[in-house]
């Protein structure tokens, strides 16, 4: 079979690209991503009356936790030893846009981590929110850069 993704074996099956011979380098991976809120509910989640509690600090800690754990939850994901992990929030009038910074020193890349945290976070704001605003909108959930050095 004639192919040019990693993650496929030369009969088309699903595999863990084996990472053993390269180099461990320092990696960073940074992603964002949007969630669009109602203008009353933004000024809730200022104001901290989201009956659920304050809703970027455990959006950011549900981020970080998701970075740490993503390769249990995308199966072909390796296991990477992060160390450091960061979700900063810019809060408009209509929306919220999340950037996660992912680090590590490792084989792999941490791409899937900085996107997980993103998601995750903005997946903590809607489950904090929705039961005051029933029109939110995630969107938008892209990498923005990825480095690797010596």
């Amino acid at each position: 079979m004639n192919h040019n993704f990693s993650h496929i074996d030369s009969e088309g099956n699903a595999q863990m690209v084996n990472v053993g011979t390269k180099d461990i380098v320092q990696r960073k991976a940074i992603a964002e991503g949007l969630i669009k809120l109602n203008p009353q509910t933004i000024e809730q989640i200022k104001k901290f009356q989201i009956k659920k509690g304050d809703v970027l600090t455990v959006a950011k800690i549900a981020g970080i936790q998701a970075a740490k754990q993503t390769s249990q939850l995308i199966p072909l994901c390796h296991p990477i030893n992060i160390h450091h992990a960061n979700i900063e929030f810019e809060i408009h009038n209509d929306h919220i846009m999340a950037k996660s910074i992912v680090e590590c020193e490792a084989k792999t890349g941490v791409e899937m981590e900085a996107l997980t945290a993103v998601s995750v976070a903005l997946l903590t704001i809607y489950d904090m929110c929705k039961a005051v605003d029933k029109n939110m909108v995630i969107e938008n959930i892209h990498l923005v850069e990825k480095q690797k050095s010596l």
